[in-house]
This record gives structure tokens, sequence and C-alpha cells, in this order.
């Protein structure tokens, strides 16, 4: 696949960098510069960048980074099963468990939620650092919402976390996944409370929350530049804007009569 010239490889984090130094210097490179296109295309485009995964996975397979990588780009792509069988690989490589939450998530994705809660009750768990247990509530009360269980989810995400005044990395997702929890359970009021203060911490758009709470205040949004059947932008028509005009002319009529 082709890679962009500007991509060098060098923009790998340092820890990805020292793992591919095992590797002959030009494999090396040329493994690097498909991770880098693996990290910049994996949110917009999920499926190239699991192409470039591939590309890097059978270049070095033996690398714990490349695995990782490739398990990533399969779960962007739902492949859940394949996802979780390179996230596998990676944890027996390295015997690092900051991917354990990602594996339950799999499971979920392969339709086992009973799994996940498994995952979410053993002792790794107790090894993630504070992001990775916050990540870990989240998938169990997912799990649970798979299960049909809404009153259990949310007791799930009940937690010193969610609580907390101080914004973290993960506040917006936690409190958002709490109100939209509540929200399936019927209770509205509640749920509008904890979107309106997802909003609050999501600083960097991760979560639709302000327009959950928009649609639960019954506002909605009108796009003036709206489509034609073929998909081409349109502009208001002159009608429309002839009878803007004129209602604009007959507001104006009006306050005159009534100056008069």
């Amino acid at each position: 696949m082709p890679i962009p010239e500007d991509v060098t490889g060098d923009e790998i984090d340092k820890d990805v960098r020292q793992e591919l130094q095992s590797l002959p210097k030009t494999l090396a490179e040329d493994v690097a510069r498909n991770l880098v296109m693996v990290a910049r295309l994996l949110d917009e485009d999920p499926e190239g960048a699991y192409g470039y995964s591939r590309v890097a996975l059978r270049l070095a397979s033996r690398v714990a980074a490349v695995r990782e990588a490739a398990g990533f780009a399969a779960y962007a792509n739902q492949k859940y099963g394949e996802a979780l069988a390179e996230f596998r690989a990676a944890k027996r490589m390295t015997g690092n468990i900051d991917l354990w939450p990602v594996m339950a998530d799999c499971e979920r994705g392969l339709g086992r939620p009973e799994k996940a809660l498994d995952m979410a009750g053993a002792p790794e768990v107790h090894k993630l650092d504070k992001a990775g247990q916050v990540e870990m509530r989240l998938v169990a009360a997912g799990a649970r919402r798979d299960m049909g269980q809404l009153d259990a989810a949310i007791v799930t995400l009940q937690s010193p976390e969610l609580a907390a005044n101080s914004v973290q990395p993960w506040t917006a997702r936690l409190r958002y996944a709490y109100a939209d929890a509540l929200l399936a359970a019927g209770r509205e009021s509640e749920a509008r409370e904890w979107f309106a203060k997802a909003v609050e911490a999501d600083r960097d758009g991760s979560t639709d929350a302000s327009d959950r709470l928009a649609e639960l205040d019954g506002v909605e949004f009108v796009d003036a530049m709206a489509e034609d059947e073929d998909g081409e932008v349109q502009a208001p028509s002159e009608a429309s804007v002839d009878k803007d005009e004129d209602d604009k002319d007959d507001d104006q009529d009006g306050d005159q009569d009534d100056k008069d």
C-alpha cells in the first residue's frame, strides 16, 4: 500500500521504536512507516488503517507493538475475533495487562457478555491503572446492558470516579455512559443532569453529549443549506427569499401603522 513521502517512521513512539530495533534497519523502517499510517487513519479511515496493519503484520508478526496495532485496527472494523487474537498475542509477548479491558469488550462484540463480566472480576483488573479500571467498569456496564440488566449497569457505573468533581481523560465518557444508562431505564430527568455534566467534561468532543442534551430539551437543528435529490447543496429558493422579504416588509408596515 502506498505511503506518503512525508511519513518517515520516526513519528512512532520511542517504546515502539525500541521494539523494532530487533529487526534489520530497512525492515524496521518499513514496519514503522506502516504503523504510522495505522495510527493516522484509525479514527477517520479504519479500513485503510486495517490494510496498513496487515502489511506491518506480514513484515513483523513477532513484534508485540505490531500485533497490538493490528488488534486495534481489527477492533475499529468490528472484526472482534481477529482483534481478540491479536491482543492475546501481544499480551503473551509482553505480559502487559493494559489490553485487558479492550479484550473484554471484544468478548462483548462476539456476543459473549458473560465472558466480559468474568474478565471484569478477574485479578488482572487490580493491576490496571486508574484509567484502565474505569475502562473496565465501562465495559462491564455495557455487558450488563447487553444482558438486559439496566439497573445493574447503572450500579456498575456508580463509583468515586463518577462522583469526582475533577475532570480526567475518562470523565466525559463515564458520565455519558451513566446518563445513557439512566435514559435507557426511563430516568429522563436524571439522564439530562448527567448528560449536562458530560458536556462540561467533554473538552475535546469525544462524545455527542451536547446533541443528546439538546434532544432531551427538544431542540431541533435545521441545516440552512439543504441538499436536493442529486445530493447537491442548494441555497434557499428565490421564492422563499422573496417570502422572507415580504414578511419583513409586512412587519415594517405593521410597525409604521402602530406608530401612526
